[in-house]
């Protein structure tokens, strides 16, 4: 299929990129190159699944088993794992890569929803942490299970409207070398719009609003601990040192990298080498970001303790149950080697 000259589309799983070959006339020139690394990435993105699925659905099983919901604390794990969960389906969606309009806007919105209230989720955890040491007298009376719950119930309408837009437009569409592909389709007279509007809706929520949020929160919780004589005072400041390490490698690259896209929407950043870095980076960044819904049930749930220790006992009981199994495997053969040896006797 002839291209334009000196012009080649290249269409990652969610968004669509431009950049210009001045080399090649035709599509799909480097599709056995394109090949390997959308089966890298795919491979990559099922390895995700997996492990958002096991530890999330741990973190759920534990909650719902062992620990009753009384507090702000336990609304906002179990939203974040029901948003980490929903973010690590898509994944697999996207990896599976349907031709089929309805799979394509599902597979859009529970990623959109999962990124919009997984980022909100975390950020009002920092928030939980910061009211319950900073301002701990008062802070009984906000940490509620009510204001819990209409905490969480205010993130999800939020997320469901900032996702509705990338849900409308999600289609399926020719991509590269003729293949069909779900990417945004926006109308051609707005696309510039919708292409900012999406970007700079990204870059708000996550980079502009909720990472100085939690530097705030933690800033002061850091400042608290210093003044204090507790005994794992060095393990909580280890833990949110962890926790915003992981937010900012995890985030940061990836919403660097949109605030490049929407520079290119204003005509800069615009020659062959610059968007094709541009193009590599988005592709790798957008799974160091994805990979935070794999990281979040070990940072934010299972290191606590009242989760160690039902996963503790759990594990314990698994691997009894196991040991007896064997035992008991064991003394079978025994027996029956013995009743064998009589019966020839």
């Amino acid at each position: 299929m002839e291209a334009t000259k000196n012009e080649t589309w290249i269409y990652l799983d969610m968004y669509e990129y431009e950049y210009y070959d001045a080399n090649s006339s035709h599509r799909g020139d480097e599709s056995p190159q394109l090949s390997k690394e959308f089966t890298a990435t795919r491979t990559v993105l099922c390895i995700l699944f997996f492990l958002g699925l096991l530890g999330n659905a741990t973190v759920l099983w534990i909650l719902q088993r062992h620990i009753k919901l009384k507090t702000l604390t336990d609304i906002c794990l179990l939203n974040l794992a029901l948003s980490d969960l929903s973010l690590a389906v898509s994944l697999f969606l996207w990896a599976y890569d349907s031709q089929d309009l309805a799979v394509c806007k599902v597979t859009t919105g529970v990623y959109q929803l999962g990124f919009y209230s997984g980022t909100s989720f975390v950020t009002l955890l920092s928030v939980d942490r910061y009211l319950a040491i900073v301002h701990a007298a008062a802070a009984t009376r906000t940490r509620t299970l009510g204001h819990g719950l209409a905490a969480g119930v205010v993130v999800w309408v939020v997320s469901v409207v900032m996702a509705t837009p990338q849900v409308i437009f999600a289609s399926v569409a020719v991509s590269d070398s003729s293949s069909l592909s779900c990417k945004p389709v926006y109308p051609e007279e707005s696309q510039r719009f919708w292409k900012m509007l999406r970007n700079f809706s990204e870059n708000t929520v996550s980079l502009f609003l909720c990472l100085p949020i939690q530097i705030f929160c933690y800033v002061k919780i850091l400042h608290v601990l210093s003044k204090t004589r507790i005994s794992k005072k060095d393990r909580a400041v280890k833990l949110i040192f962890t926790v915003v390490c992981v937010f900012v490698v995890c985030w940061v690259p990836y919403n660097v990298v949109v605030f490049l896209q929407t520079l290119q929407l204003f005509e800069m950043f615009n020659t062959y080498k610059a968007s094709t870095a541009i193009n590599s980076a988005t592709a790798w960044s957008e799974i160091i970001a994805l990979s935070h819904c794999c990281v979040n049930p070990v940072i934010y749930a299972l290191v606590g303790e009242k989760f160690r220790k039902p996963l503790g006992n759990l594990l314990s009981r698994h691997c009894y149950k196991r040991r007896a199994s064997v035992s008991h495997g064991d003394n079978s053969e025994i027996e029956t080697s013995n009743t064998a040896l009589r019966s020839q006797i």
